[in-house]
């Protein structure tokens, strides 16, 4: 039972689907690469339903592989459907962007799996070894699709800047994790509760910690680690992008989460202010710096490190209803981001520039595309019924609830409402754009292709239904943080 590899089915299955497609693109002619995305969104459609028909955990049950290594409990299964319905949106997204790319389609199928896997591995990391390989495993497919359009220089130069910050925090984390073992002994998440209370006091062991968070705080673009954000949303392709802002960030809750309320819940809780300041100053940065941009997949770059400030909010709560609420929060915020890089991904590949301008007429054009990037901007901005509006609301009450203990949640309570108001802005400055804007832009229809038509209404969906019935996920997101101390 200590290697127990079933447990790793969902992170095998995605591995034999990659292994499966570089091969086949070896013997594919070119014209027919361009389906294998189809291929292995297929191939993800089916992990995912087996993942709900064939893979059981008990409410509060954790079952573990390689030595406590690996944990399969209701959280890692939260997060590991929550990936693969991501990753199946953005490879639906990729065949409609494929056209854009000279070489190396499939690579760029399998890239997106293989970041997939390292997520997979994320969402059970119980172990530094195992949350360093997973955040490596991810990192490095993500330098690669970053800067997948060689012959742009936008791209390229993305690439290069996330390659060296993500060198420097790999740098930080690994750091970090040699810290913590030098002084603990102990590598494993459930070994190192045990002794970090006696630790807590012990200046250099912090030191680790933070080093370590730094690490994270870079995956999640919270502050001061944002700097990356802006301008590599802006050159990576849209699909990249999208992953980036989806997976990347959700990957890196998944693993704050593991590490503050598994692996050392005593310091944790020494680290309310700081949690608190950072939360508070990520929110600010983030909104502010919005209002200036013109460029659209740039300003979701700004909005994406306030969205990563809204969450730290429910981190710094440290309470059950915290977690939970970033839960639901990130899963709201899956379809909310997802259906505005699908409708990017499809006008601005007709138009060349990613101006907020060039959606003059949408309206018009596509009235599906202009009502899936309206919905989305509602629900970023955290307006009612969508599924940002619940989501915030339940981050808000969960700082609330502990203010009274702590005055300064009621800080981070104002601020909080402070940037929701200046987001109002510019999300409504995107919304102006597509209805009421006065330049006469190109008016020629643009046609979706049926399965990323299904991926818009199915964002739709899920942002409406979220937001109007938010139940029965608040319910889940409950159950699943109970592995959390």
């Amino acid at each position: 039972p200590r290697m127990n590899t079933l447990l790793l089915s969902h992170e095998l299955l995605v591995l034999a689907l990659g292994l499966i497609l570089l091969l086949a693109d070896l013997w594919l002619p070119a014209a027919a690469r361009r389906q294998l995305g189809y291929v292995a969104a297929a191939g993800l459609a089916g992990i995912l339903l087996y993942s709900f028909i064939a893979v059981r955990v008990a409410p509060g049950e954790i079952q573990y592989a390689f030595f406590e290594m690996y944990a399969l409990d209701g959280l890692a299964l939260f997060f590991k459907r929550f990936f693969l319905l991501a990753a199946l949106m953005v490879l639906l997204m990729s065949v409609e962007f494929s056209g854009t790319m000279s070489t190396g389609v499939s690579e760029y199928y399998a890239l997106i799996l293989f970041a997939l896997l390292g997520m997979l591995l994320a969402s059970s990391a119980n172990d530094f070894a195992l949350l360093f390989v997973a955040l490596e495993l991810m990192t490095i497919t993500f330098y690669v699709l970053t800067s997948f359009h060689r012959s742009r220089i936008t791209s390229l130069e993305a690439g290069v800047k996330y390659l060296i910050i993500g060198a420097l925090s790999t740098g930080f984390t690994v750091y970090g994790i040699a810290l913590v073992y030098g002084l603990s002994g102990k590598l494993n998440f459930n070994e190192l509760a045990a002794v970090s209370g006696s630790l807590g006091g012990n200046p250099l062991f912090l030191f680790g910690l933070v080093l370590i968070l730094a690490g994270l705080g870079f995956k999640i673009a919270a502050f001061p680690f944002q700097i990356w954000a802006p301008d590599v949303y802006q050159g990576a392709p849209a699909p990249t992008t999208a992953f980036l802002a989806v997976g990347s960030k959700a990957a890196g809750f998944v693993l704050l989460l593991r590490v503050l309320f598994v692996a050392v819940p005593e310091v944790s809780f020494q680290w309310v202010n700081l949690l608190i300041v950072i939360s508070a100053i990520t929110i600010l940065y983030g909104n502010l710096c919005a209002i200036p941009q013109r460029n659209l997949k740039r300003l979701l770059g700004y909005s994406s490190i306030a969205h990563a400030g809204y969450l730290l909010m429910g981190i710094a709560a440290l309470s059950r209803d915290g977690q939970s609420a970033v839960l639901y929060y990130l899963g709201g915020y899956l379809f909310t981001v997802l259906g505005a890089f699908t409708v990017i991904c499809l006008v601005m590949r007709q138009v060349e520039s990613e101006d907020i301008a060039s959606l003059a007429g949408l309206g018009q054009r596509s009235p599906l595309l202009a009502a899936t990037l309206t919905l989305a901007m509602v629900s970023l901005a955290g307006l009612p019924p969508l599924a940002g509006f619940v989501g915030k609301f339940l981050l808000l009450m969960s700082v609330l609830a502990q203010a009274p203990a702590q005055p300064g949640y009621y800080c981070l309570a104002f601020t909080t409402l402070a940037g929701v108001v200046i987001s109002l802005y510019y999300y409504f400055g995107v919304i102006r754009a597509i209805y009421w804007s006065k330049t006469a832009a190109d008016l020629s229809p643009i046609q979706p292709s049926a399965p990323l038509r299904a991926t818009l209404y199915a964002c739709i969906a899920g942002m409406l239904y979220l937001g109007l019935f938010p139940g029965a996920l608040v319910n889940l997101t409950e159950e699943v943080v109970k592995v959390l101390r």
